[in-house]
């Protein structure tokens, strides 16, 4: 049987701090100081795979929105830049609810490991993807080819949302491993609750690091008020 020359092969999947997508920033490199790791199936597990990669200090992740497969596409979304309300074409937007499945992330290497029990692995930061993440590809990030100054971002660059004041009380922080909490008070800074909705009494939460984060968001102003 002829395999197929067009299947997408999943290389290996990523491992990072958070357990669902909610909370996880809209964007690569937003949050530098998240931290995750790339660990490859057996197949590509090759450590002459990655030689030269270490020459490189940013990589492009190709993935899988494997939290937003379906078998149906829609030709317009409607953005959280956009406060949610807004209808714009789906290929004007980093929507997951595209015809592929398929996101693209900038990050960068901070460590590569050949030789661990599990192969081949590479540790990133400024990640925007949850835990286990199907990898598709990775391919390094040219500076003078990807790097564009002079870019014009359409609406997303016109409607950019201020950094939230974080009001993180000492007792609950101290529930977080002290390594994680610069990157978790990142992601809190950016807002992760959805961009339409303005009930200040309202409480969201998320996993990270192997707790649940919950919070009000008022104005500008994001009050954490458990951690479980």
């Amino acid at each position: 049987m002829t395999q197929d020359p067009f299947a997408v092969r999943i290389i290996g999947h990523i491992r990072t701090d958070f357990s669902s997508k909610f909370g996880v920033p809209r964007q690569s490199g937003v949050v530098e100081a998240l931290e995750a790791r790339i660990e490859f199936e057996k197949e590509y597990a090759q450590p002459e795979a990655f030689r030269g990669l270490e020459g490189f200090s940013h990589l492009w992740i190709i993935w899988q929105f494997s939290e937003a497969v379906r078998s149906n596409w829609s030709a317009t979304v409607r953005p959280p830049r956009l406060g949610g309300n807004t209808r714009v074409g789906v290929f004007a937007t980093r929507s997951p609810y595209r015809p592929n499945a398929i996101g693209l992330s900038s990050v960068k290497i901070k460590k590569i490991e050949l030789d661990t029990p599990k192969g081949p692995v590479i540790y990133v930061s400024g990640a925007d993807l949850m835990d286990g993440t199907p990898i598709l590809d990775i391919k390094p990030y040219l500076a003078y080819a990807d790097s564009h100054p002079d870019a014009v971002d359409g609406f997303a660059g016109q409607a950019a949302f201020p950094k939230l004041e974080v009001d993180f009380p000492e007792v609950l922080l101290a529930k977080i491993p002290e390594e994680k909490r610069e990157a978790l008070l990142g992601v809190l800074a950016e807002n992760p609750a959805p961009h339409y909705q303005h009930d200040p009494e309202r409480i969201y939460g998320f996993g990270f690091a192997g707790k649940e984060v919950r919070f009000r968001v008022n104005g500008q102003r994001l009050t954490v008020v458990e951690v479980k």
